[in-house]
């Protein structure tokens, strides 16, 4: 397949393109859906297909094929041309950038796992969603639903382009989850969940906390719990955030606001913000490709869509902004570098500035620190969702919580959401946690224009933070 798509690249340089990518995607999809004692879904799809991007005078075109026959590849090379060459008359933002040394694939490039899921047949994973849901029933009261999901997602990427580059690379995510609805003796709906996913192999849904048996325990033993939580005070509040939410408001209300598509048309509130100071000395936001998937988890993507190799991007260091997430040519706009931070969510899409694993960087407190920081507020745990808006404001309601006084866990609480927005969060930022736990997965993803769901990573330490708005009942 490389060789077809050097050929592409030669087609778009000699009909006379300034600059040619060329993509090549062989993806396995698989989904298992059980709820309660049914099985609602058994999925398996293909995603696979060539992706040309060319460039002329600044301008880009896009075209796409799952045909592997030489003409339609071909084809689809000339229409890509075609598109940036009359773009680039009608333009208004141009984007050029810089050639660079060619990229050539590693053995490294690929993470390697014990037991990759094509090594498994469907009565494996079916097994593993099975003793989920069990489990979870047997820790579980009250009952109404529960609901086991397995998904995953892998296989070969190929690249070339007009530098030289020749990539291959095998993409994988997994993704076992957990979800349990129990009733309270007033009608009212609680839930509990738990899930494990990322760039892993099946070997890790065989020990510790990683079972099928642990997750499912988990998730009943949360829904049981919030049956009986006092519902969250509305107010502000300090509070201590766990890994998952504190990983939720690194992606969804700071990281979106980085991407440098919305920095070059002004539509970020970060926009001519580089050197600024916007939190604590305690914020620091990093979003990096490869991270030590066996020590703190994640998603591993050594190279974007366009050829970049990932980086270790410093966003915000100790509060100040340094960096944005990049294409190549939004880089060379603002006079940065590449990040490795243009993606696609499959072939069928053009590469546009999204992130990889985003995080809050760890600090130096244990748990019990942290707690005694905290002193009076709200620990919360875990997200089922949110919103948010262009400007940073966020609304995000956390799975469940506790209320803790002078630095000790007092009850459980429910109905716990926070609001605010995020450049005034970071300013109330006092302290984080030394362990980094990141989280990914085939469900669930980031959205961005028409694409979605894309595999991302997020997570953190946990975050004492001052001043915190919640909602709840009074």
């Amino acid at each position: 397949m490389l060789d077809q798509l050097q050929e592409c690249v030669h087609i778009g340089e000699n009909l006379g393109a300034d600059f040619i990518e060329a993509r090549y995607d062989d993806l396995t999809l698989r989904t298992l859906q059980r709820i309660d004692d049914t099985w609602q879904d058994i999925q398996v799809k293909s995603r696979m297909g060539f992706a040309i991007t060319a460039y002329v005078d600044g301008a880009s075109g896009f075209s796409f094929t799952s045909s592997q026959d030489t003409k339609d590849i071909r084809l689809a090379a000339e229409k890509a041309y075609r598109m940036a060459k009359a773009s680039s008359s009608a333009a208004t933002l141009k984007l050029p950038f810089d050639g660079r040394p060619a990229a050539k694939s590693k053995k490294t490039d690929t993470h390697k796992v014990r037991i990759h899921p094509r090594e498994r047949d469907l009565s494996h994973k079916i097994d593993l969603v099975n003793r989920t849901v069990e489990s979870a029933r047997e820790y579980g009261e009250n009952i109404r639903s529960v609901r086991g999901l397995w998904g995953e997602l892998f296989g070969p990427k190929m690249f070339a382009n007009s530098d030289g580059a020749a990539l291959s690379w095998e993409f994988l995510v997994t993704d076992l989850t957990i979800l349990v609805t129990s009733k309270t003796d007033t009608g009212a709906m609680v839930n509990g969940s738990d899930r494990r996913g990322g760039t892993l192999g099946l070997e890790e849904f065989e020990r510790g906390e990683s079972t099928p048996e642990k997750l499912g325990e988990n998730a009943g033993k949360w829904a049981r719990e919030q049956l009986s939580a006092k519902a969250c005070p509305a107010g502000s509040f300090r509070a201590l955030v766990e890994e998952e939410l504190v990983g939720v408001l690194a992606h969804e209300s700071f990281g979106h606001l980085s991407e440098a598509d919305f920095i070059v048309t002004g539509g970020s509130p970060l926009t001519e913000k580089i050197g600024k100071a916007l939190g604590t000395e305690h914020a620091t936001i990093i979003d990096g490709g490869t991270p030590d998937i066996k020590k703190h988890g994640g998603l591993w993507v050594p190279y974007d869509d366009q050829g970049t190799a990932a980086n270790q991007t410093v966003v915000l260091d100790r509060g100040v902004l340094r960096h944005y997430l990049h294409n190549r040519g939004t880089a060379k706009k603002l006079d940065q570098q590449p990040t490795g931070n243009a993606r696609a969510v499959s072939f069928v899409f053009p590469p546009i500035p999204r992130m990889t694993n985003t995080y809050f960087s760890p600090g130096t407190l244990s748990e019990e620190e942290a707690l005694e920081l905290l002193g009076t507020g709200i620990y919360a745990i875990q997200t089922s969702g949110g919103q948010v808006e262009g400007d940073g404001s966020f609304l995000f309601k956390a799975d469940r919580g506790y209320w803790v006084e002078n630095g000790a866990v007092q009850y459980p609480i429910r109905e716990v959401s926070l609001s605010g927005n995020i450049l005034q969060l970071l300013s109330r930022v006092e302290g984080a946690t030394k362990e980094l736990r990141l989280r990914s997965g085939y469900f669930g993803g980031c959205g961005k224009g028409d694409q979605f769901p894309l595999p991302v990573g997020m997570g953190g330490p946990k975050l004492v933070i001052n001043d915190v708005t919640f909602g709840g009942e009074v």
